[in-house]
């Protein structure tokens, strides 16, 4: 599946750095307001080290990891859903997006400006979070508005959905995230909410963007920060931007790994979002292992045998009769497909088999 994070955050807080830091996609990192105009995409490749374990079994042609695209999403500012600055640009690509990532500015230095003057990391979120609600609310009342025509003929289904929009727009009117609104009470409840595209609904990850000195715990900024957004049970991360701008720059693995120890890090901030990103979106990886390729999937925890064919391709999924299946560690005991089958550790699952995270698959199907 296509997973794609959105970077946002106020002018100067780190956030294009990140972005380049993260994907090596080369966004202009310049000191002042819009210097990233257009949404930029970047690429990252998911790292997981269980690829290369069971490539060594394999020995396939090629290896495939699984990838995230990271969008660039040049800075908001107070007035942004009104269209001030680039506002409403901005706003339509955070639409698109399955999370947020909101950069906030955790850092002191004088030779960067603060696009308000001073460093304020939970002033700096409520401003994209307000900005982000009065789109929401525009969107909720045009919708209402709509049903409000409807309800006349008092169609149930239309009267629920209006009774939904109310709802929310009172839940933002009490400055809560739509994310946070727990009246959805049925399947086709939460699928109404998905259709809407809010804003506030996304899930979210803040990323605190510090001093060197302080990645590895934090300083006076990111406490008082922790502390405004403790009812949100937020996935909070701190990352140097400036550390992994570095990282970025060196071309061996063994540079890197060195770097990192010097920094007392045991992994570059990229695998910290992309492990966020997974662990919000509730995603999990299985593999397919031949020797053609070893390859990773990304589905939703949850998803059956099915549904998981069907990333590879629409018509496995339809045409889906079952699959063998072995557990990851089994794979890697057994030495593949092979020793699993004799040590009975391979099995034959239907339509019903909830796929889990690390399995390796494979799918048969007649379309």
């Amino acid at each position: 599946m296509a997973l794609q994070c959105g970077i946002v955050g106020l002018p100067n807080v780190g956030k294009s750095t990140l972005f380049n830091a993260l994907t090596q996609a080369g966004a202009l990192a310049a000191n002042y307001p819009f210097a990233t105009k257009d949404p930029q995409v970047g690429v990252i490749t998911v790292p997981d080290v269980r690829l290369d374990q069971l490539a060594e079994i394999i020995n396939p042609q090629r290896i495939v990891p699984t990838t995230v695209d990271i969008v660039d999403i040049a800075g908001l500012i107070k007035g942004a859903s009104k269209g001030e600055g680039l506002g409403n640009q901005f706003l339509a690509n955070i639409r698109e997006v399955n999370a947020i990532v909101h950069v906030v500015r955790c850092f002191d230095d004088n030779n960067v400006v603060h696009v308000d003057g001073s460093v304020n990391p939970t002033r700096d979120k409520e401003i994209i979070d307000l900005e982000l609600a009065f789109k929401d609310l525009e969107t909720l009342e045009k919708r209402a508005d709509k049903l409000r025509k409807l309800a006349k003929g008092q169609d149930r289904e239309v009267l629920r959905q209006l009774a939904i929009c109310e709802a929310i727009i009172k839940h933002l009117e009490d400055e809560k995230p739509a994310r946070s609104f727990n009246g959805l009470e049925s399947e086709d409840d939460i699928k109404f909410f998905n259709e809407l595209l809010l804003l506030t609904g996304k899930p979210v990850i803040y990323v605190c963007n510090v001093d060197e000195a302080s990645v590895n715990t934090g300083n006076e900024h990111t406490a008082r920060f922790i502390e405004s957004v403790k009812e949100e049970n937020a996935e909070i991360i701190f990352i140097s931007a400036a550390i992994e701008a570095e990282i970025s720059e060196l071309d061996s693995i063994e540079e890197r790994t060195m770097f990192l120890a010097d920094m007392n890090l045991t992994e570059p901030g990229v695998n910290k979002v992309i492990k966020a990103c997974y662990n919000i979106l509730n995603l999990i990886t299985y593999f397919t292992a031949g020797e053609k390729e070893v390859r990773a999937w990304t589905i939703r925890r949850g998803t059956k045998a099915p549904g998981a064919a069907g990333v590879i391709h629409t018509d496995f999924e339809r045409g889906f009769i079952k699959a063998r299946t072995v557990s990851y560690s089994d794979f890697l005991k057994y030495k593949g497909w092979k020793g699993a089958q004799e040590n009975g550790v391979m099995r034959q699952e239907g339509k019903e088999y909830i796929v889990q995270d690390g399995d390796l698959l494979e799918f048969m199907f007649n379309v």
